[in-house]
């Protein structure tokens, strides 16, 4: 963990964080996004447990990785699940840093459908369930976990990044389920990080863009293309690699706290 020092200046001085002996979780873990961050953190020193329900590609990647790394099989939506995985990483290590990357569903639809009926509800309340309900299910049971610890010299018990998106801001049309899902967490970020500062543990999260993703590469260059076409610089789709740059960056940083970052390229959807 960072150690931050008053010099007989006056001056801080911040000591980079070290990840080594420290353990994470990532949810979401086997792909994506989320195993980018995996390989990311497990690079820099932590224990990593890899917390999805993707049992082949999770086990693929705690193979690949090797010693500090392992898959559990984790449903976001079940606090039994959760906590498994969560002593999972403990025993990997000193428990201090959860990132919050899992996805796996969306419905696309609009409130009222061109015959006339209404959105279907049932794929609202699972995408928000997912999402939503599913980030705060990880976010407090790690907290809780994390808040157990000892803190470091300079009070920090450690450090959860959740994930958005640019759609929480800007939603197309017929996201109205996963825009207000990625809202939610866009708006939990504040308020969490005043929660949590009383435990030493700082929130933030990343929103990210148009990525490429394994699932966004198989729509077809010409959609690749058109989604493309709407980045101001660097004109192509972000990078799973840059969202865990930017993960790593997150927790590292003790003074970042309760702050959304966005990392989209300038991008701004429009509404279709």
């Amino acid at each position: 963990m960072p150690s931050t020092n008053i010099t007989d200046k006056g001056v801080i001085a911040v000591t980079a964080a070290h990840f080594d002996g420290a353990s994470a979780i990532v949810s979401g873990g086997a792909g994506g996004l989320g195993a980018a961050t995996v390989r990311r953190l497990h690079a820099e020193g932590l224990g990593v447990v890899i917390a999805d329900l993707a049992t082949d590609q999770g086990e693929a990647l705690s193979h690949e990785l090797g010693e500090r790394a392992t898959f559990v099989r984790t449903d976001v939506t079940d606090p039994e699940s959760i906590t498994t995985a969560l002593d999972a990483a403990a025993a990997l290590g000193d428990f201090r840093f959860g990132v919050i990357a899992h996805g796996g569903f969306g419905v696309l639809q609009r409130i009222v459908q061109r015959d006339g009926s209404p959105a279907d509800l049932d794929g609202f309340v699972k995408t928000i369930d997912i999402y939503l309900n599913g980030t705060f299910n990880v976010l407090r049971l790690a907290a809780a976990k994390i808040a157990a610890g000892s803190p470091a010299p300079s009070g920090e018990r450690g450090s959860i990044v959740m994930t958005a998106s640019i759609a929480g801001y800007e939603g197309q049309i017929g996201q109205a389920a996963y825009t207000a899902a990625k809202a939610g967490v866009i708006g939990l970020t504040l308020v969490a990080a005043r929660d949590l500062g009383a435990n030493g543990i700082r929130v933030n999260t990343v929103a990210p863009g148009t990525m490429k993703t394994p699932i966004m590469e198989s729509v077809g260059e010409d959609m690749l293309a058109k989604l493309t076409s709407g980045v101001p610089f660097p004109k192509r789709l972000g990078l799973p690699e840059e969202y865990a740059d930017a993960v790593a960056f997150l927790l590292r940083n003790e003074y970042l706290n309760g702050e959304v970052l966005r990392l989209d390229g300038a991008q701004r959807f429009a509404p279709k």
